[in-house]
């Protein structure tokens, strides 16, 4: 539709039936489509390349505030997981993950014993599975990778100029919608004017 009525200003420039109406309704569309093909987009960018970057502060602060440190498996604890998983294991959305009670060791040499959350399949007492903590020692999730704040980043541009894309289409049809409620409402009036006397005599009709 948007498309249909920008190619239609140049026919309608000379078109002697073409209605006042039908041309503002093609600049309409036309500012839509130029802010769909260069505003939504470069909005997007700019969106993305400012997640990317809160993204990436937030991977270099976790990295500096996260320890992995290797941990004693004591025993199997019920419950759900609750902290990170096992670096070495491959995880995925589907793994079955088992919650251990385990020693390690925090930064600074402190003993510490807690009940933390692993995909490795070996959690049998004495098993050692690697964990993340934090500067105090205390169990953590395990830090967000660059490729992952990337992604989330990307999705975040996409998303934004998705946004700006229907929100400039809404924009247009609403502003086309009150230009044909005028357009019906002149007709009306003028109707109104001229309909008493339709088809008397005289009238010129």
């Amino acid at each position: 539709m948007t498309v249909r009525a920008v190619l239609g200003i140049r026919r309608w420039r000379h078109n002697p039936v073409c209605r006042a109406t039908d041309r503002h309704e093609a600049w309409v569309a036309l500012a839509a489509l130029l802010l769909m093909l260069l505003a939504a987009p470069a909005l997007g960018w700019k969106a993305g390349s400012l997640t990317d970057g809160a993204l990436q502060r937030t991977v270099r602060a976790q990295h500096e505030q996260r320890h992995l440190t290797s941990a004693l498996v004591v025993r199997a604890a019920p419950g759900a997981s609750r902290f990170a998983q096992d670096p070495e294991a491959v995880v995925t959305e589907g793994t079955m993950r088992t919650s251990v009670v385990a020693d390690w060791l925090a930064p600074d040499g402190t003993a510490r014993t807690g009940t933390v959350s692993t995909g490795s399949t070996k959690t049998a007492p004495g098993a050692r599975v690697q964990i993340w903590t934090d500067d105090r020692g205390h169990p953590a999730m395990q830090p967000m990778d660059t490729s992952t704040a990337h992604t989330h980043a990307v999705l975040a541009g996409i998303g934004a100029a998705l946004f700006a894309g229907g929100l400039t289409e809404i924009a247009r049809r609403l502003v086309v919608w009150r230009m044909m409620r005028r357009r019906y409402a002149r007709l009306d009036r003028a109707w109104a004017e001229v309909g008493p006397d339709w088809g008397r005599t005289g009238t010129g009709s």
